[in-house]
């Protein structure tokens, strides 16, 4: 795995996290920003060909 793919799925491990804690402190502005950061993480991921696994964010 090349460095590009290992900190992407490193970035969306940390986001998929952030968006658990947001949820879990009642802040849902901070669900939406970082659920936007996701989507373009796994857009970038798909636009390189990154498989990402399912998640249950």
């Amino acid at each position: 795995m090349d460095a590009f793919t290992t900190g992407l799925l490193q970035r969306i491990k940390a986001t998929e996290s952030d968006i658990t804690r947001a949820r879990d402190e009642g802040d849902d502005f901070l669900v939406e920003v970082e659920q936007a950061e996701l989507d373009d993480l796994h857009r970038l991921a798909a636009e390189h060909g990154v498989e990402v696994g399912v998640t249950s964010v």
